[in-house]
């Protein structure tokens, strides 16, 4: 199993699949609140759903109101199990903390090179760190 360490923003210990996006995503115009699906039609990853992954990207973008959808998938019980990017800004921490999602950024690798979509993940932030088999 190969381990890395992050930096924990929004705690948790969660462990399942991976989805992981190549590009940055906004969740405002990229990710439909009410089904969790990538509706970016840029995204390769169009059409396929968050919900009960652990969501990986590089960054998030756009507008503000992206926190609010991230809210809206929990609401809605389409929220992703967790989220790992290499740089989360203000949009998805804002989000992430809302929903109570568990977040981590700033691995010591690449996210995107490290983990691959359907790797199974351990995320643990009180040990800092993710792990995959």
């Amino acid at each position: 199993m190969k381990k890395i360490s992050i930096r924990p923003i929004v705690d948790g210990l969660v462990e399942g699949p991976a989805l992981v996006s190549p590009i940055a995503i906004s969740f405002f115009g990229g990710i439909d609140p009410k089904t969790g699906k990538i509706i970016d039609s840029e995204n390769p990853l169009n059409g396929q759903s968050i919900a009960d992954k652990i969501f990986v990207f590089p960054k998030g973008k756009g507008s503000t109101v992206g926190s609010y959808i991230i809210y809206g998938l929990r609401v809605n019980g389409v929220a992703p199990l967790a989220f790992i990017a290499n740089i989360a800004e203000t949009i998805v921490i804002a989000g992430a903390i809302l929903a109570e999602i568990p977040l981590v950024d700033q691995p010591e690798e690449d996210v995107v090179s490290f983990i691959k979509t359907d790797d199974y993940i351990k995320l643990n932030t009180q040990k800092r760190i993710i792990s995959k088999k």
